[in-house]
Order: structure tokens, then C-alpha cells, then sequence
């Protein structure tokens, strides 16, 4: 049942509807403003019978959620999941353009823009598929082309959201047949995705993973290439046989002119078994670009043939049917390609008989999809390892419970489609009395695991339970008895259990990812996780400390790469603070690459490596290939530092988008939090960095760096009293040079300059033994002592400390015409 149609200038919450530009599976599709922001959204109104089953609503709104963290320039976004009125809308971006479908339909398009245009949309798919998100809809209608050339994803994930029930199936107004959903939610039994551009495991309903949409991108490159569906058959049943068994045809015969390289990266796309195609999307965006590379030069050249007419003109069809665009009549129109929804509603119309055809003739497909689907449960995808709880009665062994937590968050981490909230999302929960619903709904997870550990001399107990939340039962627990020695053992025997519970079998790829140990030493185990246990102290103590557990596990197993790693990560923060930069960095570079010397596939590593070129190293080319790199092998604290990275070299846009997506994978972390807020700042979008910076000073009251940017915002903004006050309360909570450097510039550039003198001498004094040298320079250029600032920021520079972001950096904001200030930027090798 649809919702009630909407007429023009109804509003909904802060959007006024302008006219209706589609209808599908999701739901009625309108053009609407948004008042508060004043921009043209397109408005997706629910169909009331899902909005009124609060069951299927939950799962709706929770994987939306999901793929509205999802930012990128080639991905078209999520703005709000709402209800007003009694009446539930998506709001997402609203694209005007074309399709793909018609920018292939046309005929015109030359293959190399063609290409240009999918290379984009390679890279959306790479930024979703680094954070675990499949769009298992790829279509050229879920494809817009804007004016200028810029290509955008729609509906990325939404296709995993709409469920049988919804309005008549079949052919959407003007194109591909909507989205197919056969059974209920994302689970082995189901059918989801279009006739045409399905993977061969979409089509025999099948776990999916990225390799699904690599499967279909090969699909959308084979039709560039010719203008036609590389598996086209004459039914539906014909096609799903095409792409379960047959190989395409050569593109050559539809495009003599087409080249080898283009024919080998398709047929890699197009490979029937997942293990035989491209592994990643990125691997597959590299060679088709070095593919356009050839391609400079060569005159480009017309398909020789024209697009087959058995394809659809369409305009912006999303991956349930819904038009995202005002409506545009289409000259012609084709009949549509079906999709396995299609086949769910001739079934209905249909006589029994005619139904058993259909499923002999896929060979039992149809048959075996529903006697799975009536006896599967629903597949878990993410979940929160939550701190275990020490009951020894001895809070010297508290190492062991965080450790054994933290080994575990990164254990499961390496399962494929497990979505596992990191420790910095699951840590603040530690010691606190919380029910699984409130967890559940704030970190948006729909299993949480806990745990007890105990131990009495060298006898150690672990008891876990796995609890579903949507079941709101613990649904497999386990008690673990060992020795202290085989605490080794005990970690993997745990993580190969828990796996277990959550996908019904483990490859034998994914046990031993899982299974992973990095050393077999217990004792070197037990103080590497001391070594965590106090690195995560986050003061000076707590790294020397951290350092010197680091170096005795090295020396009991000096192939331990975790332990290089977090060697490596405690000197990076010890860098400007108790050590000097020129000590602390070349060491946390040394033990990076010790770590990659044992093991070349350990993300942390790479992103380990990556910072210290941001900060000390300043070799850009080689900071963003370590970044790249960590997070293809699933690393997801990578994007905050590679955002860092990314405002250095001047790329401020993207550096936001990845500053929004480490926040969003971390969503109650502090430092996401704050550094999405300098982001803001840098960008000059002060008053979303006022907003950020309070919802991370919501997060912790007692967090000095959410009350220092907001400090900064409200100077960006000439609000120096607000500024001020916010400075001085960062202050009280945490008295670091960073603070009085920032406080004593809004001090000097508020006309207060003889507060801005006490605290400049209140910093001065323990500069001959702290690296606060670019903190006075702040407050001289609020000063406007251009000599000074000079002066001090030359022994900055010396001292190599925190200073990649002097071209964004607020307080050196009229220094940036200075001839000197370009000298400086030189010296720092950082770009024009």
C-alpha cells in the first residue's frame, strides 16, 4: 500500500513539495525545497505498510543510516531519514543530469568519456567498499551524468532496503524494471539486484560481497563499450541461464574497434566465480585508468555499431525505479529488461503450472530460494565487542580484559561483510551499566558481544555470550578454562568461535585471517597487550611506560610486527610533547617498517607510516600510497590522519568528505569528532564547525579539544568573547602549549594584548625544555610581529614539529603573502 500522493507546496517537516518526479519500489519520489538550507533535495515518501511494521522500519532506518554515511563526490548523498506528520520520507541529494542508460542510448558519447564517466563511478564504489558497504544494484539508471561531466551513484545501499509488499511490480514508468527483491532482508536465500546486471551469486541467491558490484561494473563497462547487455536474453529465465553459465560474447563483435586491454579488464569483471575476478574495485579503477591513459592522444572513435533497442531510455531510475529528477519525455521507448521481481509477479498471475516451468527451467533456482528462505535467519553484519570485564579482584591484570577486547575487535575485523565498531566507539562504555538496546541504537549494531574475564594465579577464565538485539536473547555463550601459557591459543580458540556463530561457515581464507596470531609467545602477548593498555593512558607516563612493554616484547619475540606497530604509535604521540620530534619520529618510522618487514599486509603499519610522512617525513607521494594501502586491507581509522594528509597538499573538499566518513565509522570517538570540526575550520565553514565542535563537547564536557574548536570557530567568526570563553575553559580542562597558543592569539587579535603578553610569557618559560616554538607564533601573528612570528616559526621548523597545516592554520592567516612565510612552505616541501 502507497502512501497518500503529496500535492505541490505541501510541506513535510522543513521541505515543501514541488511536484512529483517518479514512483518505484521505495516509494513515491518527489522534487521538494529545503527551507532550512535552501536547496533542491529529491523527497522519497515510505510506502505506509513498511513505515507501519516497526520490525521491517528498524532494519529500513538502520541500513540507511549506513549508507548515508557514505560521502563522496561520486556518491549521491543520504541528507535525513525523517517523519512528519505520520509520514515517513527519505531526503537525498537531488541530481540533475542524465542517466548512463542515456548518455549510451543516445549513441553520441564517445567511448573514452563514456569510460571517464565509470572510472568515477570506480572510485565511489572504492570509498563505499572500504567501509564495508555493497550497493548490489549497480545499473547504468543508477548512474546520473551531470552537466558538467561529473558522475554520481544513486541509491547506494537502498537496494538492501526495500522488501516485498510494496506497490505492483514490473516495468518502472520509463526504464529498467525496479530493483528485485525476492524474501525478506539481505540474507542467502534472497534475490536482490536487476535481470541483466546481477552476478551470477546475486542470481542463484548467493552471499554477496564487493565482488557482486565488480561483477555488475564489468556489465555497465561491456555496454559502453558495445551499447548492449552482455548477457541479453529472450526471457528472464534465458538471461539468469546467461549469467549463471554462459560467457559474454567478445565486445569485438558488436566494436571491431575496441581494444585488447578494454576486452581483458571486462572479461576479468565478468569472471563467473568471484575468486577469478578483480578482488577490489580499486584494482579494477587502476587499470582502466591507465586504459584512458593510452586512449590520450588517439582520436576518439564512435561505437561502429548502434545501441541495441532492447534496452530502455530512462532518466534518473534509481535502484527501486524512483525517478530522482523533474520528468522529461523520451522520444522513443524500448521494452525493458526484467528483473527477478518480475518473475515473483507473474508467478502470482500465473497458474501453478506455469510456475513449475519456470523454475525447471532455472533448474530448481526458484524452488531452492524459497525452501532456504522460510528456514534462514537473518545474517548479523555488525557488531560491538564491548569491554570485557575484569572479576579477578585485581586491577593489575585490567591489561588482560582491554587486550584481550582489543584482540578480538581486530580478529573479527578481518571477516568479510562483518561490520566490527572499533575500539574507540566501544571503550566508553567501559565500567559503565548499559542495556543492549541503547548500545545497539548509538552505535548501530545489531549484535553485541561481552565477556568476563578472571584470573587466579595461572589459571584464567573467559566466559563471552553473543547477544542479538533485534531478538533481545543471548544466543550462543561459552566458557574458555586455561593456563596463563595458552593465552595465545585462548584468543584464537575464541575468535574462530564467535566467527563462527556469526557466518554459519568459515572459509579457510577467513579462519585463518581470523585465527591470525603474530606471535607465540605468550609472554610476549602479555606484554605487548600491556603495552596497549597503557599507550591508551594518553599521558606522558603512560607512553614511557607503553614504550618500555613494547621493547620487552621485541626482545622475547623480535619478529612481533603488532608490537612494532604499537612502538611505532607510542612515539608519534611522544613526538613534540616529552620528546623532540627529530628523536620520536625516526623511530616510529624505523619500527613501521620493521613491522612490514614480518608482515607486509598489517594496515596499522601502513597507516603508522603514513602519518610520520604527514608530520615529520613530508614525502607526500609516499604518505598517500601508505594510506591508500591501509585502507584497502580494511584499515578504518586510516581516513582520519589520510584527511590530514589531504589539507596539506591543499585537496580541502575531499579532505572534508574523508574527515565525515572517519566520523561517521567512529561516530563516539572524541578525535573523529574533533578533527571532523577542524576540517570545518579549515575549510572556512565555521558555523558547521561551531555545530561539530559541540556535538563533540556533547560526546565529553571534559574534552579540552572540543572546547578549544570552538574556541576557533567562534574567532573565525569575530565572536571573541565566546571565543575566549571557550579557550579558557579548554584550559582549565587540559593547560597544553596547544591550548595557550591558540588562547593567546584570540587574546592578540580581540585588541587584549596584555593578556595576550601574560600568557605569551607564561609559554615562554618552559620553552628551553618544550617544543612550543610554533604556539608562540601564533600568538606573535595575532600580535602582528611579523619578525617575531618569523623567528619562531624558523625554530618550528627546526624542531619538525605539527606543522603540515600552516596553509589552512588559522593564525597565520595574513602571514601567507610573506615572502618568508613561502620560503618556509618550501622548506617543508609542502605543495604550490
Amino acid at each position: 500500500m502507497m502512501s497518500k500522493e503529496l500535492r505541490a507546496n505541501t510541506t513535510l517537516s522543513h521541505y515543501r513539495v514541488v511536484s512529483k518526479i517518479g514512483a518505484g519500489g521505495m516509494g513515491e519520489v518527489y522534487l521538494a525545497q529545503d527551507t532550512k538550507l535552501d536547496r533542491k533535495v529529491a523527497l522519497k515518501i515510505l510506502p505506509a505498510d513498511l513505515a507501519a511494521n516497526q520490525d521491517r522500519m528498524r532494519r529500513f532506518v538502520q541500513e540507511a543510516k549506513a549508507a548515508a554515511a557514505l560521502n563522496h563526490p561520486n556518491i549521491a548523498h543520504i541528507y535525513e531519514i525523517g517523519e512528519s506528520d505520520g509520514t515517513n520520507f527519505i531526503a537525498m541529494e537531488f541530481v540533475d543530469g542524465e542517466t548512463l542508460r542515456e548518455k549510451i542510448q543516445g549513441g553520441k558519447s564517445e567511448l573514452k568519456l563514456l569510460l571517464k564517466h565509470l572510472l568515477q563511478v570506480a572510485e565511489g564504489l572504492a570509498k563505499a567498499h572500504a567501509s564495508g558497504i555493497v550497493h548490489r544494484d549497480l545499473k547504468p539508471d543508477n548512474i546520473m551524468v551531470t552537466g558538467d561531466g561529473h558522475a554520481k551513484i544513486l541509491d547506494f545501499g537502498l537496494a538492501k532496503l526495500v522488501e516485498t509488499g510494496g506497490p505492483a511490480l514490473g516495468q518502472s514508468e520509463r526504464g529498467e524494471a525496479p530493483t528485485a527483491v525476492m524474501q525478506q532482508h539481505s540474507v542467502p536465500g534472497v534475490i536482490m539486484g536487476t535481470i541483466g546486471y546481477m552476478s551470477p551469486e546475486q542470481a542463484q541467491a548467493k552471499p554477496v560481497d564487493q565482488r557482486s558490484d565488480i561483477f555488475s561494473f564489468g556489465c555497465l563497462l561491456y555496454e559502453a563499450a558495445t551499447g548492449r547487455k552482455p548477457f541479453a536474453g529472450d526471457s528472464v529465465v534465458d538471461t539468469l541461464h546467461k549469467i549463471i553459465y554462459e560467457p559474454a560474447p567478445a565486445i569485438t563483435d558488436f566494436n571491431p574497434s575496441a581494444s585488447p586491454e578494454l576486452q581483458r579488464a571486462i572479461r576479468k569483471c565478468l569472471a563467473k566465480e568471484p575468486e577469478k575476478r578483480y578482488q577490489t574495485i580499486r584494482d579494477t579503477a587502476n587499470d582502466l585508468e591507465e586504459l584512458l591513459e593510452e586512449m590520450k592522444g588517439v582520436s576518439d572513435i564512435e561505437r561502429s555499431v548502434a545501441p541495441s533497442t532492447s534496452t530502455t531510455s530512462s532518466s534518473t531510475t534509481g535502484s527501486t525505479g524512483d525517478d530522482v529528477r523533474p520528468e522529461r519525455t523520451a522520444s522513443v521507448t524500448y521494452p525493458s529488461a526484467s528483473s527477478a521481481e518480475y518473475i515473483v509477479s507473474r508467478v502470482k498471475q500465473h497458474k501453478l503450472a506455469a510456475a513449475l516451468v519456470v523454475l525447471v527451467l532455472i533448474g530448481g533456482v526458484g524452488l531452492g530460494l524459497y525452501l532456504r528462505a522460510r528456514t534462514s535467519h537473518v545474517t548479523i553484519e555488525s557488531i560491538a565487542v564491548m569491554p570485557f570485564v575484569n572479576e579477578s579482584g585485581n586491577a593489575d591484570v585490567e591489561y588482560l580484559s582491554d587486550g584481550m577486547t582489543e584482540t578480538l575487535i581486530s580478529s573479527l575485523s578481518q571477516l568479510p561483510n562483518l561490520n566490527v565498531r572499533p575500539r574507540s566507539s566501544v571503550f566508553r562504555y567501559k565500567g559503565k551499566e548499559t542495556n543492549p538496546q541503547t548500545i545497539s541504537k548509538e552505535l548501530n549494531v545489531q549484535a553485541i558481544l561481552n565477556g568476563k574475564v578472571v584470573q587466579r594465579g595461572q589459571d584464567l577464565s573467559l566466559f563471552v555470550e553473543l547477544v542479538d538485539v533485534a531478538l533481545d536473547k543471548v544466543v550462543w555463550s561459552q566458557r574458555y578454562d586455561r593456563k596463563q601459557t595458552d593465552i595465545v591459543t585462548l584468543q584464537t580458540d575464541v575468535a574462530r568461535d564467535v566467527s563462527n556463530r556469526l557466518k554459519t561457515k568459515l572459509t579457510g581464507e577467513d579462519e585463518a585471517k581470523v585465527t591470525k596470531t603474530y606471535t607465540a609467545n605468550a609472554e610476549a602477548y602479555q606484554l605487548y597487550l600491556k603495552g596497549n593498555y597503557y599507550e591508551h593512558k594518553y599521558n606522558q607516563d603512560g607512553y614511557q611506560k607503553a614504550i618500555e612493554y613494547y621493547e620487552q616484547a621485541i626482545e622475547k619475540d623480535p619478529n612481533y610486527a603488532l608490537a612494532y606497530v604499537g612502538m611505532g604509535n607510542a612515539y608519534i604521540t611522544a613526538s613534540g610533547w616529552y620528546l623532540a620530534p627529530n628523536e620520536a619520529m625516526p623511530k616510529a618510522k624505523t619500527s613501521g617498517l620493521k613491522a612490514l618487514d614480518h608482515d607486509n599486509t598489517l594496515a596499522d603499519a601502513y597507516r603508522l607510516l603514513g602519518i610520520y610522512e604527514v608530520w615529520y617525513g613530508l614525502d607526500w607521494v609516499t604518505s598517500e600510497r601508505n594510506f591508500r594501502r591501509a585502507i584497502e586491507l580494511g584499515s578504518t581509522t586510516s581516513h582520519d590522519p589520510y584527511a590530514f594528509y589531504l589539507t596539506a597538499i591543499g585537496n580541502i573538499d575531499q579532505a572534508i568528505t574523508e574527515f565525515r566518513l572517519s566520523q561517521s565509522l567512529n561516530p563516539l570517538n572524541l578525535d573523529t569528532n574533533a578533527s571532523l570540526a577542524y576540517g570545518y575550520i579549515f575549510a572556512s565553514r565555521y558555523d558547521e564547525a561551531i555545530e561539530q565542535a559541540r556535538k563533540t563537547i556533547e560526546l565529553d564536557p571534559n574534552y579540552w579539544r572540543g572546547h578549544e574548536l570552538l574556541g576557533l570557530a567562534y574567532e573565525r567568526k569575530r565572536q571573541y568573547r565566546d571565543a575566549i570563553a571557550a579557550l579558557e575553559k579548554a584550559r582549565t580542562l587540559d593547560s597544553n602549549p596547544e591550548i595557550m597558543g591558540y588562547l593567546g592569539y584570540v587574546y592578540a587579535v580581540s585588541g587584549k594584548t596584555t593578556e595576550a603578553q601574560k600568557v605569551l610569557d607564561e609559554l615562554k618559560r618552559p620553552a628551553k625544555t618544550s617544543y612550543v616554538s610554533l604556539y608562540l607564533a601564533y600568538i606573535y601573528a595575532g600580535l602582528n610581529d611579523k619578525d617575531k612570528t618569523f623567528e619562531w616559526f624558523n625554530k618550528a621548523v627546526e624542531e619538525r614539529g605539527l606543522l603540515s597545516t600552516i596553509k589552512v592554520d588559522p593564525p597565520f592567516e595574513n602571514l601567507r603573502g610573506d615572502p618568508r612565510f613561502k620560503d618556509l612552505s618550501k622548506r617543508l616541501n609542502l605543495p604550490e
